[in-house]
């Protein structure tokens, strides 16, 4: 079992998704959870459910895109915990648009929260870890972001800088004790892909999928928080795809009674 005892952790978008899974299970596993969201009732519910698991939790409301919010949030995060031992950063936002379709101010919106955000958030994390010289990082890519896909344009973009990130935050922040690893699910039963995945998408998503289903965000949630433990030490720069076999799919041949 993973020991996060005496361990501070903040997730970004755990009021809801893949983050607050994320969230209660390094509740279960005893980690102080700081919660950001731009969402107060969502924040505070999560931070109710993790003090009845017997954590130390608190909620900051943040917009990750505006770095003047993203500076007090950590700014608010230090003056109650005495170290920041790891991020898990899951806030992001999708749209399902093609590139004909796609308007200036949905791209622009998508990089901005999923892209700009990302970097404020890694590099004021980044900066308390150095003079700490410990931290575990761990990002939120996506599938989208390393495999071309229909609607996938500003999104896919977006999380395609995020890989880009993370490999370059892990080779210069190695030397100062701080991994940077980021997640890259596939198709996984959030809201966010309930709103972006129509009954075609998902047909055709199942059909390119080994598992032949859906992950779920507790599914995620177990690597991340794998990754952002001490025992991830030696992992660093990793895109970790949670996908079903998605990335690794080719033509699949369905069998009627598989044995």
């Amino acid at each position: 079992m993973l020991s996060f005892l005496d361990r501070n952790i903040l997730v970004t978008g755990g009021g809801s998704g893949i983050g607050k899974a994320t969230a209660l299970l390094l509740g279960v596993q005893k980690a102080s959870v700081v919660i950001v969201d731009q969402n107060r009732e969502t924040a505070h519910r999560t931070v109710d459910e993790l003090k009845k698991l017997g954590c130390r939790a608190s909620a900051v409301v943040a917009d990750i895109s505006n770095p003047d919010a993203v500076e007090q949030m950590y700014a608010d995060t230090m003056e109650n915990y005495e170290t920041l031992d790891g991020i898990v950063h899951c806030a992001g936002i999708g749209v399902e648009r093609t590139i004909l379709e796609t308007t200036r101010e949905e791209w622009d919106r998508i990089i901005a929260v999923n892209l700009s955000g990302t970097f404020f958030c890694a590099q004021g994390a980044a900066k308390i870890m150095a003079k700490q010289r410990y931290g575990r990082i761990v990002l939120m890519g996506s599938a989208a972001g390393e495999r071309g896909g229909t609607g996938r344009t500003a999104y896919g973009a977006s999380k395609g800088g995020v890989s880009a990130i993370t490999r370059v935050m892990a080779v210069e922040l190695a030397e100062l004790g701080i991994t940077v690893n980021a997640l890259a699910p596939g198709a996984i039963e959030t809201d966010l892909v309930s709103r972006m995945h129509d009954a075609e998408t998902r047909e055709a998503y199942c059909s390119r999928i080994p598992t032949n289903r859906y992950g779920s965000p507790k599914e995620v949630a177990a690597i991340a928080v794998f990754l952002v433990s001490e025992e991830a030490g030696y992992i660093n720069g990793v895109i970790m795809p949670i996908d079903g076999g998605f990335m690794a799919g080719g033509v699949i041949k369905r069998r009627a009674n598989p044995k």
